[in-house]
């Protein structure tokens, strides 16, 4: 977590803002806490997306579908306000490492039983977010929480916001195409209308990334189109993968969006044990956890309450003056 700079909002609604998670497509992120101290993710929209109308319509019901998922799975809606300046969103913070991070830096691939464990509790979660008439969209293993309880989905829903303005042909910012080069679904790639069955073949994706390590379909290290074109043609390379996760990986790796099993289904069939990761992963949630509130402690003690509350205290993001977006480059998600 970086610190608040000149340019940002120190309070947003009924939340203070602690310091900057990251810059994204969407906008800026940052750590928040509550008035009763529940600490928060807050998303301000960009500027120049904010004054686009399609753009604050489809932002609109993209917040009212998230508020239907109800955190199952996911991060909560907590807070929100479309029709401000500077439109934002609240989502509850999920104090646990990206899959990517716990695969691709710290742990390495995970045990069978473990991604077993993963694919049921991502399949929970995408039952919701498909029952609230969401696709995701860019299902990744950065989007992918690891908790104690279970793992966590994030970041779906916004994107279909920033995807129609895209096609719409008004948007200015990097890229019409919603998704992640590895982890994209066929008729992602092909540009097709996408259906839940697109989100159960990323789900295969990370569920054989997580088990090996590496995309069943290479990096874009050989080039995007050369990825994109294997996702569309290429049968995957499960090499490595564990013969008992073979069955689930390669069903919703499926060419044919309706031959693929239904999240439901998947679901269904692979329960979530407690405590579902390996010892080692837990401890690394510890100290994660640790860091965090350590960082949050050290934001609010070096902040001042008072420019953050009260009549005429603060910058508050409802001011325009306040409210542009910083071109700073981050690995955050924040779409």
């Amino acid at each position: 977590m970086d610190p608040l700079n000149a340019e940002d909002p120190v309070s947003i609604g009924p939340f203070r803002l602690l310091g900057r998670l990251g810059v994204g497509g969407m906008g800026r992120v940052f750590l928040a806490r509550s008035a009763g101290g529940r600490t928060v993710a807050v998303k301000i929209v960009h500027a120049e997306l904010a004054a686009q109308d399609e753009f604050r319509r489809r932002f609109a019901r993209e917040v009212a579908s998230l508020e239907r998922v109800g955190g199952t799975g996911t991060a909560p809606v907590l807070g929100s306000d479309t029709t401000a300046g500077s439109p934002w969103v609240a989502i509850g913070y999920v104090p646990g490492p990206s899959l990517r991070a716990v695969v691709g830096d710290e742990y390495g691939p995970l045990p069978p039983v473990t991604v077993k464990a993963l694919a049921g509790g991502l399949a929970r979660a995408l039952v919701h977010i498909h029952a609230a008439g969401l696709v995701h969209r860019d299902l990744k293993p950065s989007n992918v929480l690891l908790t104690v309880d279970g793992p966590r989905i994030i970041d779906f829903g916004i994107a279909r916001a920033v995807d129609t303005v895209a096609e719409g042909g008004n948007l200015t910012t990097t890229g019409a195409l919603v998704g992640s080069p590895g982890f994209m679904s066929p008729e992602q790639v092909r540009g097709d209308r996408l259906t839940p069955a697109s989100d159960v073949f990323c789900l295969g994706s990370v569920l054989a990334y997580a088990a090996t390590g590496r995309s069943p379909f290479g990096t874009a290290d050989s080039g995007v189109h050369a990825t994109m074109f294997r996702i569309a043609n290429d049968e995957p390379d499960l090499t490595d993968l564990a013969p008992e996760l073979t069955g689930v990986v390669r069903a919703c790796l499926a060419k044919d969006p309706g031959a693929r099993p239904t999240a439901a289904e998947i679901a269904e069939t692979l329960p979530v044990p407690d405590p579902w990761l390996p010892a080692d992963v837990l401890a690394r949630l510890g100290r994660h956890a640790a860091r965090i509130l350590e960082a949050e402690t050290a934001s609010a003690a070096g902040s001042d309450p008072a420019s953050a509350t009260g009549p005429g205290g603060g910058r508050d993001a409802g001011d325009p003056a306040r409210a542009t977006p910083s071109t700073a480059s981050t690995a955050a998600t924040a779409a």
